[in-house]
């Protein structure tokens, strides 16, 4: 009896994407942090995956992607185009114990949290990865690996003499529906849709 085929699994997240002049000051930025720190306290991220996350989903059918595609299509077309601003650098869960460094992300109209929402409702059955307690915008610059205390106490101070840096802003007009593909070299990120914000402003 031949062996049954089991479906393929895509991994997929939601997110919106930085402009390149925007990626360009939040590198520099990342650039200072990896002078001071040493090189295997930090996993940093590279440049081409800056982007605003607004859901991991986690592994999905592949067959399942049109569906979801439609039902994030509908959470998104009630929202208007996003102005937002990345300033900031800051460590969750926080200066003291930092696990990953990011750049804040803000919008003017206070959006973001709804449009958020709206996209964890959409996708729910879509994954098993859990609804978000408490949303906080942001790019993540990279992931604390091994750090001492001291070298703890050095990224604080750094990310102090950033708090208040800002890295630019830009108007978001859509929100895209991402494959992450793993690979030794890290992983490779591929647009599967781009879905519109265009509710009333």
């Amino acid at each position: 009896m031949a062996e049954a085929v089991r479906p393929e699994a895509w991994r997929l997240f939601v997110a919106l994407a930085v402009p390149e002049d925007v990626k360009g000051e939040i590198e520099k930025a990342r650039a200072e942090l990896g002078r001071q720190l040493p090189r295997e306290c930090v996993r940093w991220t590279r440049r081409e995956q800056f982007h605003l996350t607004l859901k991991f989903l986690g592994n999905v059918g592949a067959e399942r992607v049109p569906r979801l595609t439609e039902a994030l299509r509908a959470a998104c077309g009630g929202f208007p185009p996003l102005e937002l601003r990345a300033e900031r650098v800051g460590c969750f869960p926080d200066l003291r114990r930092p696990r990953v460094l990011w750049v804040g992300v803000s919008d003017q109209q206070g959006q973001l949290p709804p449009l958020q929402e709206a996209i964890e409702a959409a996708v729910k059955e879509y994954t098993a990865e859990q609804a978000s307690e408490r949303f906080t915008g942001h790019v993540t610059l990279g992931r604390v690996k091994e750090m001492s205390r001291r070298e703890a106490d050095i990224l604080s101070g750094l990310a102090s003499s950033l708090g208040t840096r800002f890295f630019g802003a830009w108007t978001a007009g859509e929100v895209h529906l991402m494959r992450s593909e793993l690979s030794p070299d890290g992983a490779r990120h591929t647009v599967l849709s781009a879905l519109k914000l265009a509710g009333p402003r």
